[in-house]
């Protein structure tokens, strides 16, 4: 089995050797046989320019950005470069989440062509400059029109596969992360999502991250009509348990490969 969003120091701490294998000793409890272990790129000085919007969106997301941008990419670069001579019972790739922001879409491209990662994650957290799934931004949605937030949401997703960036694709529907639902049939938006996601060889996480770290009440992975579009269209499914701390490896990932398998 594979968990294939793991996140690494996430902005704590200094990378070492014996926090690295942290990982590879609770995917063997777990029976995990490959990680992929990745940054955000909202860590690293060199993607400032790509959350401008962000950012310049309010107070809140301002201070949000600058607290957590506070580490260079090289030495998440030159630990990799340090590990990858080294033979581990469990399968480790390295790559970064990369969000997906279109107003500075071309800045991203430049920053990303300056690396060679095993795999690039491309998600979609901000709409129109918004933090859409920030508990402390939760309020926002009552002022907002669903179903134009849900057409937007999908809309920057598509546009994400399209952008030829990625490996695969994040978490596609946590837009349900607060439990706001749109009143229109989502079925043509889903095949959509589906035939961009083949089009450009790309998987898509079945992800549990918002059960995880979100509300233990939330559905499990993506829901099930999206699940099965997918798998109709043959789509690239991969499962994640968007871990956040070591002992989070391989949460829920047999659950999720059930869900794929079915």
């Amino acid at each position: 089995m594979r968990d294939v969003h793991v996140h690494f120091l996430h902005g704590q701490g200094k990378y070492s050797i014996e926090f690295f294998e942290g990982f590879i000793s609770t995917a063997l409890k777990a029976d995990i046989d490959e990680i992929y272990l990745l940054e955000h790129t909202h860590q690293f000085y060199e993607f400032e320019k790509v959350y401008f919007s962000v950012k310049n969106y309010n107070s809140f997301q301002r201070d949000w950005i600058s607290q957590r941008m506070n580490g260079s990419i090289d030495s998440y670069l030159s630990f990799i470069e340090s590990v990858k001579g080294r033979i581990y019972p469990v399968k480790v790739k390295f790559g970064l989440e990369v969000c997906y922001i279109p107003e500075t879409a071309d800045r991203l491209s430049d920053c990303l062509k300056q690396y060679d990662f095993d795999f690039l994650t491309g998600s979609v957290h901000w709409i129109d400059g918004w933090g859409f799934d920030h508990a402390k931004q939760k309020e926002i949605w009552r002022a907002v029109n669903f179903n134009d937030i849900y057409k937007r949401y999908y809309s920057i997703m598509c546009e994400l596969c399209d952008s030829g960036l990625f490996s695969g694709l994040a978490h596609p529907d946590s837009i349900k992360c607060f439990g706001y639902q749109s009143s229109f049939d989502l079925k043509d938006t889903y095949y959509e999502l589906a035939h961009a996601l083949n089009r450009n060889n790309m998987y898509a996480e079945n992800n549990g991250g918002l059960r995880l770290n979100y509300n233990q009440d939330l559905q499990l992975g993506l829901n099930q009509e999206l699940l099965q579009i997918l798998k109709e269209n043959k789509v690239i499914l991969m499962t994640a348990s968007d871990a956040h701390k070591q002992s989070d490896v391989g949460a829920n990932i047999k659950e999720l490969q059930a869900m794929v398998n079915s």
